[in-house]
């Protein structure tokens, strides 16, 4: 039996011309600044006078903030309409831009990347409009365009912060975010339609957003502070077991409660279970290379005798092919979703990646080999994010396509912290001795390397424990990407 959406009687569609630029662009603008302070946590460290381990609570409140906000924001959409949630959440990058731009507190710059992790809500919401909004036949290649414009935004925030502190300070890093986003809320009001599509019959879910928040919150700083605090600290393992316990309150509460937020039997479904899996290993991956990579390129090779001793603009450089390789994924990405449904892509994307990481592992002593392992890498995690969607909206009603993106989108989210704590470990783990600066042994880099190509193998295997079944039988009016895919999904 099919698990595809049933179908809704839609109005005339708008033009993919008007809608699709509005999204791709609160795609690229959550995306950029999400990564771009990355490059620059050392040196912001020093500008703000706090220490290098207090500086990655920016990173660690904006994944944490993503994560709780993103899957809220979704299934609000569901309820209340994809498009003025789709500008709160645009507005929470915006407000938190401002607040970067005019602060000198280290306090309120944590804020700051709290706010923008609202910004998360906008792929579930983007993939939601375009599942309601544009033509039929438009919907797969929209959802593999804005699925693989966060994969090209991560890799043009790496170039961009470069080249700003080339010129200026680090405050126009965030100039640039909030310049993005007041252009990407202006093209959301103006050309993205209000959508019909509102659950009616849900109700809101305080409960189990609280325990959502709860266990995500608790995972989140453990994982990312592991490697300061000792993974076998008190503190560690402590938050650890708090994680467990409220995910398995929120998975009981959920179970229980008339209009739940996450439908546990939707999330159980194959088609959703194992994209999910495959979400999280790929976030893995893409930001543990982007972690490796860019800490490798800027290594000073007359002290460690590998390296590149790049510039941040340098190392930024060396990761575009990423950004190009996802850009590239996405119109092919669609293509074979429409012939051969979303297995294909979702495999390839998997081995792609571990072809990369492979070549990484084995040959690394020149730029080139920067730039080839980068654009392959890139074109995998394209491939890979292109296809998640489409799994999943092949899987479930169209009232529930923002959550259970959004969902998918706080795995990847998990996934990204991580391997960017697994990958952090495995590299102060492995140090060379008697440096006036630590600096990780090239095995702990050829170590790093192959863990992120073996995550990204299992990934690449995970798509085969979604069985095919026959296609659906269509009705009347067919309903975007879910009936369109549904001989893949289970």
């Amino acid at each position: 039996m099919s698990e595809a959406p049933q179908p809704t009687a839609t109005a005339a569609k708008p033009s993919s011309a008007r809608v699709l630029p509005a999204l791709v662009l609160a795609m690229l603008a959550f995306s950029v600044v999400q990564t771009a302070v990355v490059p620059i946590l050392p040196s912001l460290a020093k500008e703000l006078n706090v220490s290098g381990s207090n500086i990655t609570w920016l990173m660690t409140a904006n994944l944490l903030s993503a994560a709780v906000l993103t899957p809220l924001l979704g299934r609000f959409g569901d309820l209340r309409g994809r498009k003025p949630m789709l500008l709160v959440s645009l507005a929470g990058l915006v407000a938190g831009s401002a607040l970067a731009v005019g602060t000198h507190s280290f306090t309120w710059l944590v804020v700051a990347r709290v706010l923008q992790g609202a910004g998360g809500g906008v792929l579930p919401l983007a993939i939601s409009i375009v599942r309601d909004e544009l033509p039929r036949e438009k919907v797969t290649g929209g959802v593999a365009l804005i699925s693989a414009s966060m994969g090209v935004g991560s890799g043009l925030g790496l170039v961009a912060t470069g080249l700003l502190l080339e010129h200026w300070s680090y405050k126009s890093i965030f100039w640039m975010g909030l310049v993005f986003g007041l252009i990407a809320v202006a093209l959301v009001a103006l050309r993205v339609p209000k959508d019909p599509v509102i659950d009616k019959d849900g109700g809101a879910d305080p409960l189990g957003a609280l325990t959502l928040a709860g266990w995500l919150s608790a995972l989140l700083v453990a994982v990312s502070q592991g490697n300061h605090w000792g993974w076998t600290s008190n503190k560690t393992l402590g938050l650890f077991a708090v994680a467990a316990v409220i995910a398995l309150v929120w998975i009981v509460i959920e179970t229980k409660v008339s209009h739940p937020l996450v439908d546990m039997k939707m999330m159980s479904r194959p088609a959703v279970a194992f994209t999910n899996i495959s979400g999280l290993l790929i976030g893995f991956g893409m930001y543990g290379s982007f972690l490796v990579i860019s800490n490798f390129a800027q290594t000073p090779e007359k002290l460690a005798h590998y390296g590149f001793t790049a510039t941040v603009l340098h190392a930024g450089v060396m990761l575009l092919p990423s950004a190009v390789g996802s850009m590239v994924a996405a119109p092919v990405g669609a293509m074979l979703i429409a012939r051969r449904g979303p297995r294909l892509p979702l495999v390839l994307g998997g081995v792609l990646g571990a072809v990369s990481m492979a070549y990484l592992a084995v040959r690394h002593s020149a730029e080139g080999d920067i730039y080839t392992a980068s654009a392959v890498f890139g074109l995998g995690v394209g491939l890979a994010y292109a296809a998640m969607p489409a799994f999943i909206n092949g899987a479930v009603p169209i009232e529930q396509s923002g959550i259970a993106n959004g969902m998918n989108a706080v795995l990847r989210t998990v996934g990204g912290a991580v391997g960017t704590a697994v990958m952090g470990a495995i590299l102060t783990g492995d140090t060379i001795k008697h440096l006036p600066i630590p600096l990780p042994t090239l095995d702990a880099y050829k170590h790093a390397f192959w863990t992120a190509a073996v995550m990204c193998l299992v990934a690449a295997a995970v798509p085969f424990a979604i069985r095919r079944i026959k296609p659906a039988v269509a009705a009347p009016v067919e309903s975007s990407v879910g009936l369109e895919l549904a001989k893949t999904d289970a």
